[in-house]
C-alpha cells in the first residue's frame, strides 16, 4: 500500500502564497504520476495540476494557470505545489493523487489515481 501525506496547507491573505508538497511512502516501488485536486464546501472535487511520473510534462487547470507551479522531485516520489496570487476562490481542501507506473498521462482525470492523500486546508481571506 501506497501512503500520501500532504502538508504546507493554512491561513494566508488574497495576494500572498502557500507551498504545499506530498510525499508517498509505503511500498513505492515504481514511479508515479501526480497530481492535486482540491475540493470546495458544497462543490465537487476539482482537477488542480499534474505532472507526469518523468516530470517533463505538467497539466492545469485555467483557474490556477499563471499562478500555480507543479514540481516534483525526482527519485523520491515528492510532489509540490507553489501557490502564488491566491484568491477567495481557492480555498479548499488541497488533495494529492498518486498513479502507479503509468503508461499515458490524464493527469486531470480523478478516476484515473490509484492512491490519494487524506488532504490539507487551504484558507485564503479577502
Amino acid at each position: 500500500q501506497v501512503h500520501l501525506v500532504e502538508s504546507g496547507g493554512g491561513l494566508v491573505q488574497a495576494g500572498g502564497s502557500l507551498r504545499l508538497s506530498c510525499a508517498a511512502s509505503g511500498r513505492t516501488s515504481g514511479t508515479y504520476a501526480m497530481g492535486w485536486f482540491r475540493q470546495a464546501a458544497g462543490l465537487e472535487r476539482e482537477f488542480v495540476a499534474a505532472i507526469a511520473r518523468t516530470g517533463y510534462s505538467t497539466a492545469y487547470s485555467d483557474s490556477v494557470k499563471g499562478r500555480f507551479t507543479i514540481s516534483r522531485d525526482m527519485g523520491k516520489n515528492t510532489v509540490h505545489l507553489q501557490m502564488n496570487s491566491l484568491k477567495p476562490e481557492d480555498t479548499a481542501v488541497y488533495y494529492c493523487a498518486a498513479k502507479r507506473d503509468p503508461a499515458v498521462f490524464r493527469g486531470s482525470d480523478f478516476k484515473w489515481y490509484d492512491y490519494w492523500g487524506q488532504g490539507t486546508q487551504v484558507t485564503v481571506s479577502s
